[in-house]
Order: C-alpha cells, then sequence, then structure tokens
C-alpha cells in the first residue's frame, strides 16, 4: 500500500522517532511540515493543518524525575492540538507500557494502573491522551501504541541504547537481568514505515504496533555480539517479569506487519 503525496506535519520533529519519521518522509518525497519544540506555539496558533498530523511528543526514560513535563508532553499540549477546529487526521504516539499490569494485550483489553506507583504515571497520562483523542468524533483522530523501538542513533535512555553506550565506552555491555525475559520489539524503519500508512489508510483508531514475538534478554545479546560487542549477563542477573506477546492482529489484517529487529 502506498502513501499519497499530501503534506504531512510532525509534531516532536526534534525527537528521536519524530526525526526518523521527518528523515523518512523526505526520502519518499512526501512534503513534511517539522515541528520542533521551539515552534510548538506558533504552529498551535496559526491553527492550520494541511495534510495528516504525528503527534510524537513525549518523554520516556525520565518521566519518573519530570512528572509535570510527562502530563503537559501527553495531556496538555495535545489537548490544545485537538482544539484545532481543522485538524482532520492526527496519530497520537502512545505506548505498549500501558499493557504492563494486563496480561491481555489486545486493543480493546481493559487496562488496570496504580495511581500510587510513581512509575503509572507514564502510563495514565498517555492514557488520558488516548481517551482525548479516541472520545474525540473525528473519525481520523487515532492513536498508536509503540512497542520497544530499536534502530539507528538509538538513545542511551532505554534498554538497548545503554548496552550499547556501555559497550562502546568499556569494550563490554552486562545485562542485569535474567537471560529468560522477553518482551516485544518492533525497528525504527518499521515504525516510520507504518505511521504514515496508518494516518492515511487505517480503519481502525486504535492500534498495536509492534513484532508480534517476544525477543528474550539472551536474543538481544546474541544480536549485540553479531554487530561486534562483547555481553555478559550478571552472575545474580534480577528476576525481571517477561511480558505476554503483543497482539498485532488489527495490524496484520490491514498493512505488512513488522519483523522482529534482532532476527
Amino acid at each position: 500500500m502506498r502513501s499519497s503525496n499530501c503534506s504531512m506535519t510532525v509534531l516532536g520533529a526534534g525527537g528521536w522517532i519524530g526525526s526518523a519519521l521527518v528523515a523518512y518522509l523526505q526520502q519518499q518525497g512526501r512534503q513534511v511540515q517539522a515541528v520542533h519544540r521551539s515552534g510548538l506555539e506558533a504552529w498551535i496558533s496559526e491553527s492550520k493543518t494541511d495534510g495528516p498530523v504525528i503527534y510524537a511528543i513525549g518523554l520516556t526514560a525520565d518521566f519518573r524525575e519530570r512528572p509535570f513535563d510527562t502530563v503537559e508532553a501527553h495531556v496538555f499540549i495535545l489537548s490544545k492540538v485537538l482544539q484545532q477546529k481543522n485538524l482532520s487526521n492526527l496519530v497520537f504516539l502512545s505506548s505498549t507500557r500501558v499493557y504492563s499490569r494486563s496480561g491481555d494485550t489486545a486493543e480493546t483489553a481493559a487496562l488496570p494502573c496504580l495511581s500510587s506507583e510513581p512509575s503509572d504515571l507514564y502510563n495514565l497520562s498517555k492514557l488520558l491522551g488516548e481517551s482525548m483523542v479516541l472520545q474525540d468524533p473525528r473519525p481520523g483522530l487515532r492513536v498508536v501504541r509503540l512497542s520497544n523501538v530499536v534502530g539507528a542513533r538509538q538513545p542511551n535512555s532505554t534498554f538497548l541504547g545503554a548496552l550499547i553506550a556501555e559497550a562502546q565506552e568499556t569494550g563490554s555491555a552486562t545485562i542485569r537481568q535474567s537471560p529468560s525475559t522477553s518482551k516485544d520489539y518492533v525497528g525504527l524503519r518499521d515504525v516510520v514505515r507504518l505511521l504514515p500508512m496508518i494516518a492515511e489508510h487505517g480503519k481502525k483508531r486504535l492500534y498495536n504496533l509492534g513484532s508480534g514475538s517476544n525477543s528474550s534478554h539472551s536474543d538481544v545479546a546474541a544480536w549485540l555480539e553479531r554487530n561486534g560487542m562483547k555481553v555478559s549477563f550478571a552472575a545474580a542477573s534480577e528476576c525481571a517479569p517477561s511480558f505476554p506477546s503483543l497482539s498485532i492482529d488489527r495490524l496484520r489484517a490491514e498493512f505488512e506487519p513488522p519483523g522482529c529487529p534482532f532476527s
């Protein structure tokens, strides 16, 4: 399925995923409006949208230290964007982290959270952002829950990025969790390929975007070693829970699904 040639706006174009999406769209010959943090207020005040908007504004690993910024990025700024009357097509990037307390990873699953847990602030803010999008009557407003993204210039704040940085700095990396711990990953190339397609052709309003197949820490270590990095596991590895396999039935029914980035 090919994307159209209409203009696309990327909010959060200075971030890792946002900048990769802008580069991909430009390589495809698409017209792109890349909106960085410094130009966000001006873009909102102009209230002019031409084509789909990808909302890639958000916090990741530092959300525990920046709770107010987390809520502002996932809720308050989104609220301002949604109040644009001529907005008709938007994709809000959420996270499969919202399934952290659920055994069911279908998009229709009820998702428990604990407001007393600091780590759940991220989930709650993402879910509130999702709710604002999905309760909006405009059918072109969608949510995509992204899995653990893997790609070029991997941020050090991610699990994989921290391992790569450690290996580059010290010559080796140590994984301090069990080799059998597993979770879903998705390649950055698949993310930037699929987001425009979902924005322009998606039949549903909420999608999981992942590989649909878990990779263990052992798989990650083998991939890093194939790429020239030395990896070991701590003698007393922490027991971390594995996540259930991510349901990507909706995605698979409409688009060519991603493969495992470590294969």
